[in-house]
């Protein structure tokens, strides 16, 4: 059995990275690394890249809508081209420094608002999938199980992985609990690793945010449970 397990870096600023993306990087295989339009930029996001390079790890992008001051967790009416724009500015700058530090870009995985609203909505879907396309069309989409966006990805041609988050409460029909709710966000080391566990069976990547309070313990707790339930721990997207 094998899973891998992500994390959302670079949300820094100022070319600050957080403090605990450095410990996160030893325990994570996939890296979704901030593209500068809610967070990072583009000193972040060359260190990222090439942290992730040097230890191995998967590069995925992490394109989320133009909003800093709300970490771009905020929705926003944007027209389809807009955002099949802006998800082609981050996804080619990231590719851009992958290719800078001889690695590669594997997978796009769209951030916050710009996640959610995709995971419901198959127009906002569309214009993301056609942006990766554009870019690199063997890019695989990360997204929830059963959402719009993995079915517009798949629906032209792009290869897709299945998300489940350990850190995030789920309502019944498997969407998230929004942040604004209870239940929405679990800081339990115990209880992430138990639903990550529970998780496992039925995705390709498991993540854990990295400004979830504790992130660094909850991710460790994940991956020893993981490991002791007979995972490896590999990335989903295997170089092309």
């Amino acid at each position: 059995m094998r899973i891998d397990l992500n994390a959302d870096l670079g949300e820094g600023h100022a070319g600050v990275s957080p403090p605990q993306d450095e410990a996160l990087f030893a325990l994570i295989s996939s890296a979704n690394i901030a593209c500068g339009y809610h967070a990072g930029d583009a000193v972040i996001m060359q260190r990222a890249v090439e942290a992730a390079a040097a230890k191995g790890i998967a590069i995925g992008a992490h394109p989320g809508y133009p909003d800093v001051s709300g970490f771009g967790r905020r929705p926003m009416q944007c027209a389809p081209s807009e955002i099949t724009a802006y998800v082609i500015h981050q996804v080619g700058a990231l590719a851009t420094f992958c290719r800078a530090s001889h690695s590669a870009l594997r997978y796009v995985k769209p951030h916050g608002a710009l996640y959610n609203t995709a995971a419901r909505d198959a127009v906002v879907a569309r214009a993301i999938a056609n942006a990766v396309r554009s870019v690199d069309d063997g890019l695989v989409v990360l997204a929830l199980p059963g959402s719009e966006m993995l079915r517009q990805a798949e629906s032209i041609g792009l290869r897709t992985a299945r998300e489940g988050f350990c850190d995030r409460g789920y309502r019944d029909d498997g969407t998230l609990i929004p942040r604004t709710e209870p239940g929405a966000l679990i800081t339990d080391a115990a209880a992430a690793a138990a639903q990550a566990l529970r998780l496992a069976p039925t995705v390709d990547s498991l993540c854990v945010h990295s400004d979830t309070p504790g992130a660094v313990p909850i991710m460790r707790a994940v991956r020893e449970a993981l490991i002791a339930a007979g995972y490896g721990i590999r990335p989903f997207a295997a170089p092309r």
